[in-house]
């Protein structure tokens, strides 16, 4: 009797698209779910030209330290970092983890790019102290003095740029970018990057070398689609 009334019920309904429209309602989800941003990708490049800036006379009053090898070492397309300037703040963030380890009277890696909340661990590398330290506005600490061997660790709670140094050793020196979001890379060896997840939209991209500052430009981001980008830095590669 009860499947009988049912199916007078649906025969009686004026299109068979309403009942499948309602159940159709029922199955969707709810909530924040429906409203996933649509997103794409940037790939590009990095390219190094020479620089048209005279460089700065030597001064021979305080001849550098022979060390094994020069601070900073790598190409330099290793010490860009590359980014959505325009990228909404994330409030939740993982807790990420990076070592910059001192090595030959240099940190290793000498720039590096993180979010918000990650710690930093500094272990000592070399046979003798050394003492980590940064006045920066985004963060400021003193690690104090420790031996080979050693490591000690700073957590960066907020965005901007960790400028980085030894007390002991004044040719140090190391830059770290830290982010509201994970809209940024550092480029390979050959100057390729990626951004993945990139919100579809008109946005301004921007390449950044402790050297140079930043360069930007607007990239347009379309949905499914892979937006293009270049950039050429006057940035010598030592």
């Amino acid at each position: 009797m009860l499947i009988t009334e049912l199916f007078a019920r649906v025969r009686s309904l004026p299109a068979l698209g309403v009942v499948l429209g309602c159940l159709w309602m029922l199955v969707q989800p709810t909530g924040a779910a429906t409203m996933a941003p649509v997103t794409s990708r940037i790939e590009g490049f990095v390219k190094l030209v020479a620089s048209t800036t005279p460089a700065a006379i030597p001064s021979g009053a305080y001849p550098s330290r022979r060390v094994s090898r020069p601070a900073g070492g790598g190409p330099q397309t290793r010490h860009v970092v590359v980014y959505l300037k325009d990228a909404q703040r994330t409030e939740a963030l993982p807790a990420g983890k990076l070592q910059i380890v001192q090595r030959d009277e240099a940190f290793e890696p000498a720039v590096a790019a993180v979010t918000r909340g990650t710690t930093v661990e500094f272990p000592n590398a070399d046979p003798y102290f050394h003492n980590v330290f940064s006045l920066s506005r985004a963060a400021t600490f003193d690690l104090g003095r420790y031996p080979s061997g050693d490591s000690r660790a700073r957590m960066l709670d907020r965005a901007g740029l960790v400028k980085v140094y030894c007390h002991i050793h004044s040719h140090m020196s190391a830059s770290i970018l830290v982010f509201d979001h994970a809209l940024f890379t550092i480029p390979d060896a050959d100057g390729f990057f990626r951004l993945e997840h990139v919100p579809v939209g008109e946005h301004v991209l921007t390449a950044w070398h402790e050297r140079i500052g930043e360069s930007t430009k607007p990239i347009v981001v379309e949905a499914g689609r892979t937006a293009r980008a270049e950039f050429m830095l006057p940035v010598e590669d030592r």
